[in-house]
């Protein structure tokens, strides 16, 4: 069973609309739905918007439904010049970037996990080249691999974006993959980030962008998650 979970509506709607032989049930307040994307068992749910959600979200799927792995899917900000909007991204890692105690001397954006301090977290490389793959077959071209950041922000301006990428080497930036890499990291599970870019730095306006395209990235990542489940 493969566990998909994006954020918002418009980024898990579709695939839901795509299964069959659906049952829904609510756990920790989050709406689940269990059925299959062609042959393949599959659990959905909108986690919402931010960390804790996400995190409360990928736990909850993790010890209700035991999928193989975990997806998270949805659309991103992009941090870099060679992400633009409608571009695909795929995480090869995540990081926290709101994660600082660099105070008492650790790293930027360092984690504190049961039994290891990291800062990132890599994404499993089999579900990356599965995810490059379905890309292809959806003849999607514009879809590049890297560190995705997340925290509990919405970045605007270029400003903000330039400094993800230069101190975390971030292409794509948004709020809730680097949670779930988290949980599934302590669980041991695969997972993976899909994201496609809905602002780019291209402009100011980022919250124009991002009203105008929001939709068109994420119906974007649904064909390829569809694809990536046959």
């Amino acid at each position: 069973m493969i566990g998909l979970i994006g954020a918002m509506d418009i980024e898990v709607n579709g695939i839901t609309e795509r299964m069959t032989d659906k049952s829904t049930e609510i756990i920790s307040g989050i709406r689940f739905t269990r059925g299959k994307l062609g042959n393949t068992e599959c659990v959905t749910a909108k986690c919402g918007i931010g960390k804790v959600n996400a995190a409360v979200c990928a736990q909850t799927m993790i010890l209700t439904y035991h999928p193989e792995c975990i997806i998270n899917t949805g659309i991103a900000g992009s941090t870099c010049r060679k992400t633009h909007i409608g571009h695909v991204v795929i995480a090869k890692a995540v990081i926290q970037h709101d994660m600082d105690t660099t105070i008492i001397g650790d790293r930027p954006a360092e984690l504190f996990l049961h039994d290891e301090k990291i800062v990132e977290i890599p994404c499993s490389d089999e579900l990356i080249a599965k995810l490059e793959n379905a890309c292809d077959r959806v003849g999607e071209k514009n879809h590049v691999t890297g560190i995705v950041a997340t925290g509990d922000q919405f970045i605007g301006g270029n400003e903000k974006r330039t400094s993800l990428n230069e101190r975390f080497g971030a292409i794509a930036c948004e709020m809730e993959g680097g949670s779930i890499g988290q949980v599934c990291r302590i669980n041991k599970l695969p997972f993976a980030v899909l994201r496609c870019i809905s602002d780019s730095m291209s402009s100011e306006e980022d919250c124009i962008e991002y009203s105008t395209f929001s939709r068109l990235a994420a119906d974007k990542t649904i064909d390829i998650i569809t694809e990536f489940a046959k």
